[in-house]
């Protein structure tokens, strides 16, 4: 061998396998721990999809029920009230 003695190679051969062994645990950890973080951000996604489509629909409802119609419709049915008659309208000027 060229310099390198039987106790130096004795105790650098293992070492060498240990680091070895570890680095491929280190790598089998980051993958799994990469998986579940990708499951992780799909689930967060489809969750976010489905709030999208809940706002949607309560955007919808509450444009329905702030149309002119449905607010006449209440007014005349809970309130009472009425439109006055053409001949009841008076217009002020200063």
């Amino acid at each position: 061998m060229i310099g390198l003695s039987r106790r130096t190679l004795a105790i650098a051969v293992p070492l060498l396998w240990l680091l070895a062994l570890g680095s491929a645990a280190g790598a089998i950890w980051a993958k799994h721990r990469s998986r579940e973080l990708f499951i992780e951000l799909e689930r967060l996604n489809a969750q976010r999809d489905n709030l999208e489509v809940e706002w949607g629909r309560l955007q919808l409802e509450q444009s329905a029920w702030s149309t002119h119609a449905f607010v006449e419709n209440v007014a005349r049915a809970r309130l009472k009230m009425s439109s006055p008659a053409p001949q009841d309208i008076e217009v002020v000027r200063p």
